[in-house]
Formats: C-alpha cells, sequence, structure tokens
C-alpha cells in the first residue's frame, strides 16, 4: 500500500509544459521563474560539457522538472535534504527552488565529478539557492537531514552503501528507480536488511520511488 498522491495523468494531445507543471505542483510565480533560468542554463552548459542527454531538455518539465519536485509530496513537512549523486541538478536543484524562502530549508548536493560541481555552484550562485554543494563521496560525509534521495545514481545494493550514515542518523530514503526495481532489491538483500516500500512515479509509467528505513549491513 502507499499514501502518495495518484499518478498525474496527462493527454498526448496536450504536451506537459511549464502551465502544466505550475498546475500539477503548486509552484509560485517566482519558483516558475527559476526553473525556467535552471532549463536554459542546462541547455547553454550542456553545449560546453554534456552535463545531460538530449531528452532532458526535450522533456524537462514531466520526465525531471515534476519527477524531481514529486519528492516534496512524500515527505511534505522535511526541510534538511541530500541529494546523492546530484549531476545535472536531478532531483536537487529542483527541490531546492521549491524549497526557497522556507525557514530551515537546505538541500545538500553531493557530487564527486569536478565538472558537475560547478554547474551545481554557478546555479545555487545564480539563484540564491538554500543548497550547499560537496564535492565529496556521500558515504564519506556527515550531514545531519530528514531525507535522503538519489536519481539515476547507482543499483540498490551499491546506493544503500552511499546512503547509510544518514538512515543511521535517522533520515528516511526516497530512491527513484525504473522497471528494475525489483530484481535490485533481490540483490540489495543480499548485504543489507531494510524496511523498504514502493511508491508509484508520478511522472512516468514503470517509475518507482524506494522508500527506504532502518537499513543495516548483513
Amino acid at each position: 500500500m502507499s499514501d502518495a498522491p495518484a499518478p498525474l495523468e496527462h493527454a498526448a494531445a496536450a504536451p506537459f509544459d511549464a502551465a502544466a507543471f505550475q498546475a500539477a505542483t503548486g509552484a509560485s510565480p517566482a519558483a516558475m521563474a527559476d526553473l525556467e533560468t535552471f532549463r536554459a542554463r542546462l541547455a547553454e552548459w550542456n553545449g560546453r560539457m554534456n552535463l545531460v542527454g538530449p531528452s532532458a531538455l526535450e522533456d524537462f518539465w514531466l520526465r525531471h522538472a515534476f519527477d524531481s519536485a514529486q519528492l516534496l509530496s512524500l515527505a511534505p513537512g522535511a526541510r534538511r535534504w541530500v541529494d546523492i549523486g546530484s549531476g545535472a541538478g536531478f532531483p536537487g536543484i529542483v527541490l531546492a527552488i521549491l524549497l526557497k524562502g522556507q525557514p530551515g530549508a537546505v538541500v545538500h548536493l553531493v557530487e564527486s565529478v569536478i565538472k558537475r560541481c560547478r554547474f551545481l555552484e554557478a546555479m545555487v550562485g545564480e539563484l540564491r539557492l538554500p543548497a550547499k554543494i560537496h564535492n565529496a563521496r556521500a558515504e564519506a560525509l556527515g550531514l545531519d537531514c530528514d531525507v535522503v534521495v538519489a536519481r539515476a545514481c547507482a543499483p540498490l545494493v551499491k546506493l544503500f552503501g552511499y546512503a547509510r550514515p544518514y538512515l543511521k542518523r535517522g533520515a528516511v530514503g526516497l530512491f527513484m528507480k525504473g522497471q528494475d526495481v525489483a530484481s535490485e532489491l533481490e540483490a540489495a538483500t543480499i548485504s543489507w536488511r531494510f524496511k523498504a516500500d514502493l511508491i508509484e512515479s508520478r511522472s512516468h509509467t514503470g517509475g518507482r520511488i524506494v522508500r527506504v528505513q532502518r537499513l543495516q549491513h548483513v
């Protein structure tokens, strides 16, 4: 059973654009302006350093912005977030934009590749986001948070190792996965004991969010 909102239904004849994103999330005009800037800067930087594939720019609003934003509905009271392997800023930059202005909000963007960190630093600075960039391995940091997230980072058996320090401190894990999530969970049980439930993604069919608590190494 899941307490997540129902999957988003959107007609193929009506592309999921900025207006659809705003209607689905209730994002403020200021947040929408920041997201538009993020999208434009991502396109600019991508021409120089190939941060994301072409699909990330073509289907920005649904498969990337909304895919990231849906995490907030799963932890509405959370203010301290850690994004492992933040890459080009999904979901971390999107979360920071939507949390901007909320007391105590901070998103830690953890990224081991320096060129991606430069892009993240540029976005955080330009948009004045409540975020901090860490050019480090996630498992080496001692950050307190309410939620630790990851998207397209690593198989769960490895991801659990990266996230373990945060889960041990009481954080909840929200890990975004695709159709192979069942096999990843099965493989993870060889090395880990954990409580997990699957939440259907609202952004694309077959996507799942793995909510993890009480992680222990075998």
